[in-house]
């Protein structure tokens, strides 16, 4: 049988991809709303399912920043003006405004457009809560990435050298902003649901680490971690950490710029052998260079249709060899 690959894009929307050359996927990844029936469909029976949540006050900050220009950002001036206005700003039928309200619950495949007032709120919250429960072995946390990645090890029989790397998609200081106690509470009510969501497996994650690992332990292996991977940094890194991306050499290690945020990046070591080289820039290729990448090795014969659909529209159009003609997606 063709192998099948199912890759989330937008709302709802699952595409199929069959190739002759792959009979099985081990991993999926990629960002999606997830619905276990569809997931299931093209991962095996033992799949193990794990996520990750980020706090919600310091996520709506970002996403603020990030996808300032979906609907329901564009015509606000601060976060804090959006957050006294939301219901009158913010309208659920239009495409991409599920950023802006609940988007851990949206991503998670349930109704995001719930207010902490509604009747049956606390119904909603306890039925999203046990379908998590029920559908993932483990969720972790974004805020305690260091010991998330320690239980994963542990629930997975990894080594340390199977959960190192480097931050990607990281913001650079001068597009953060510091968010008042007044404000942070604003975007607890206006994200209950996600709230919710985030202090019941913030609680079983630390629940998880004593009972499973123990928190002396955890301390040892995290340093133990931190520590391999300041190693990794000095060897792999230029500037031993992450730069804005006006100062990235490489185009290829340039991280996709959208919103008013400044996406940071990193530039390697010149003076590290090929060997080592590969292996550095596994670690620090943006997230899209490195999907390509893997959709190339693992779809050859589709990426190479592809090109040559994109060539024979370019001769079509009077656009082969001109300097401004794009290139193929994949």
């Amino acid at each position: 049988m063709p192998g099948k690959v199912a890759i989330g894009r937008k709302r709802d929307l699952w595409i199929s991809v069959s190739s002759r050359s792959v009979k099985e996927f081990n991993i999926m990844c990629n960002h999606m709303r997830f619905r276990k029936s569809e997931v299931a469909k093209v991962m095996p029976a033992d799949t193990f399912y794990f996520s990750i949540l980020r706090h919600p006050v310091s996520m709506m900050e970002s996403i603020f920043t990030y996808y300032k220009s979906i609907p329901a950002f564009q015509k606000t001036r601060s976060l804090d003006s959006f957050l006294e206005n939301s219901w009158r700003s913010y309208n659920t039928s239009i495409t991409n405004n599920h950023y802006a309200h609940n988007v851990l619950a949206f991503d998670f495949g349930f109704e995001n457009n719930v207010n902490e007032d509604a009747v049956d709120f606390r119904d909603r919250a306890r039925v999203a809560i046990a379908a998590i429960q029920r559908d993932f072995h483990l969720i972790l946390i974004s805020e305690y990435f260091d010991e998330s990645m320690i239980l994963l090890k542990h629930a997975l029989c990894w080594s340390l050298e199977d959960v190192l790397s480097f931050k990607l998609n990281s913001r650079s200081k001068q597009t953060r902003h510091a968010l008042s106690p007044n404000t942070t509470e604003k975007i607890k009510r206006w994200n209950a649901l996600d709230w919710r969501i985030y202090l019941h497996f913030n609680a079983t994650f630390w629940h998880k680490v004593e009972s499973q690992i123990g928190k002396e332990q955890m301390k040892r292996e995290v340093l133990k971690l931190r520590q391999l991977q300041a190693k990794l940094s000095h060897t792999c890194l230029k500037e031993g950490e992450a730069v804005d991306p006006a100062h990235i050499k490489d185009a290829g290690l340039k991280p996709f710029q959208y919103g008013a945020a400044v996406i940071q990046g990193y530039n390697l070591n010149p003076d590290i052998d090929e060997l080592t080289k590969t292996k550095c820039q596994k670690f620090i290729t943006p997230e899209l260079q490195y999907t390509n990448r893997l959709y190339t090795q693992q779809f050859s014969e589709l990426t190479k249709n592809k090109k040559k659909a994109a060539r024979i529209a370019a001769i079509h159009s009077g656009k082969t060899g001109m300097k401004g003609t794009r290139k193929p997606l994949w």
